[in-house]
């Protein structure tokens, strides 16, 4: 366990919470390709989830670790399991077109006595593919493929406190990208001069607390790209007279806290005053009701009656939970703070509540990384000023 970011006590805790949601699903095992996921029961942690690679995890023993042999090797420098447990295929498997590589997983399953098995797999997942499962289910006949998306992710919704410090961790390194983002913008920097120097600060990080890469890229979109969400940025100069939000997060151990502002070259519309405004009252509308015992839906609510007193049409998703994560998304694909949804809050859960505006001219992006507590208002765990920022 030289490298696993945590002690063995708490993966226990993970093994030991995904094994009881198994049993209620009836499973004897589950194959896990979500590299978040795989991270969070085994520590493996490594560019590699462009081949094919899991987790493999039944009711005994420890979590088996498959991939690519190459991989195996940096398994063994990361996860915290015996080596015995973490696995490699050749490299004759990788992109042919005579052989896959679950035609190599099956036999591990057979070897375990698991061609008979009710197997879970994440069917709804960017890192399964339709091919993957065709041959799986090929090469075990007899074994019963059923779908098991979300069954570890929703066993991820409540943090440890070990997770929790590795969350504000992350947060001091959000706020260093932030100040970054907002001191440098001004007219004329070219925008990927700005992430340039956004990219540095937080990979460089905070102290001894170094940065780790984010599972999204700087979202940092101008005037009309800032009607859209998830732009992210060009060669161009900044401009007066434009607004930019920076949708940013700094990362510790794969641990995000993600956190938006919004900054205006110039002086702002007075549409535009006007709905900020509006967001910060209904931001802290949200807040007020982010406490255990209540929905993620009441949060939601919350926000989008302020946004109907001041006449603002505001609907669709407004949060997410967050922690650990890879590309292409840093949130863990659970639970949602809209309106449809009522997941009761605990203490421990972590979610990025993010009430932006898009308009029909400008964006306007203000969010906060939040903590549920045991009593009283969700904390935000990054402290910088909520507002709209003006340069002139």
């Amino acid at each position: 366990m030289t490298n696993a970011p945590f002690g063995k006590d708490e993966y226990n805790r993970r093994v030991e919470l995904t094994r009881a949601a198994m049993q209620d699903a009836g499973l004897d095992a589950i194959f896990i390709t979500d590299p978040s996921n795989q991270a969070w029961l085994t520590g493996y942690d490594g560019w590699s989830f462009y081949v094919h690679q899991g987790v493999i995890l039944t009711q005994t023993g420890e979590p088996i670790w498959w991939g690519r042999h190459m991989d195996m090797l940096g398994g063994r420098r990361t996860c915290w399991m015996d080596q015995a447990n973490i696995l490699g295929y050749g490299d004759h498997y990788v992109q042919s077109t005579q052989i896959h590589p679950m035609q190599d997983l099956a036999q591990v399953l057979t070897k375990r006595g698991l061609e008979n098995a009710k197997i879970g797999v994440e069917m709804e997942n960017y890192y399964y593919s339709a091919k993957a499962h065709d041959v799986l289910k090929t090469e075990l006949p007899n074994a019963q493929l059923t779908d098991a998306t979300g069954l570890v992710n929703w066993q991820r919704l409540v943090k440890s406190d070990a997770e929790i410090g590795f969350i504000r961790k992350a947060a001091r390194i959000s706020e260093k990208v932030m100040q970054v983002a907002l001191e440098r913008a001004a007219p004329g920097v070219r925008k990927n001069d700005l992430v340039a120097d956004i990219m540095h600060a937080g990979i460089t990080g905070v102290g001894d607390d170094w940065g780790d890469y984010p599972a999204i890229v700087p979202l940092t979109p101008s005037g009309l790209d800032a009607t859209a969400a998830h732009l992210t940025w060009n060669g161009d100069p900044m401009r007066g007279g434009e607004a930019t939000f920076f949708e940013l997060s700094g990362c510790y151990r794969r641990y995000h806290a993600p956190l938006c502002r919004t900054i205006y070259l110039g002086t702002p519309p007075d549409e535009m005053k006007r709905a900020e405004d509006a967001q910060l009252a209904g931001i802290a509308a949200g807040l007020e009701m982010a406490r255990a015992g209540n929905r993620t839906c009441d949060i939601a609510n919350a926000f989008m009656d302020v946004m109907a007193k001041h006449g603002i049409e505001r609907a669709g998703r407004m949060g997410y939970p967050i922690g650990l994560s890879y590309p292409p998304d840093w949130g863990e694909r659970t639970a949602s703070i809209r309106a449809e949804d009522e997941t009761v809050l605990q203490p421990g859960m972590v979610f990025h509540f993010m009430p932006a505006l898009w308009m029909e001219t400008w964006g306007l992006e203000t969010t906060e990384t939040i903590l549920i507590t045991e009593d009283g208002p969700a904390k935000p765990f990054c402290d910088i000023e909520r507002k709209l920022f003006v340069k002139a």
